[in-house]
């Protein structure tokens, strides 16, 4: 009999994700405070965007009753639309980027470069849990 419900996920040992050398294993409460710092993030970015979707389409809807409006008036209901679609854009990839780290300390992956596969740093991921490229790669990322 097929059953629909999701496998178990075998919880993630914290001393098992890759550190950088000199560093301490990951701890429990190390661990837990990435993951609470994420989950509020996915909260607070799904809010963001929910308002900024919101507000959007009632700027888009404002922006169809305009015939005859002052070219200055289009000129700044264009600039208000451009930067909401903006702060859209950016909190819908915020929101992904948390999505994806507790998808990743989920599955036992969370601390590895997904360029060169080599730790990326306790120290940076605790400064910003949703790192995904080590120093050096990030590095040669923003050169380009």
């Amino acid at each position: 009999m097929h059953s629909d419900a999701a496998p178990a996920v075998k919880p993630v040992k914290p001393s098992s994700l890759p550190v950088r050398e000199g560093e301490d294993p990951w701890t429990k409460a190390e661990l837990d405070e990435v993951k609470e710092t994420l989950e509020a993030d996915i909260e607070r970015f799904a809010e963001q965007l929910a308002a900024s979707n919101a507000e959007l389409v009632g700027m888009l809807r404002d922006g169809a009753e305009g015939a005859g409006r002052d070219p200055a008036d289009v000129g700044s209901a264009n600039f208000e639309r451009d930067a909401e679609m903006s702060l859209v854009n950016n909190a819908s990839e915020m929101l992904e980027q948390s999505r994806l780290a507790l998808r990743h300390i989920e599955q036992g992956s969370y601390g590895s470069c997904d360029n060169c596969g080599n730790p990326i740093g306790k120290g940076r991921l605790l400064a910003f849990p949703r790192a995904t490229l080590c120093v050096t790669c990030k590095q040669r990322e923003e050169r380009r």
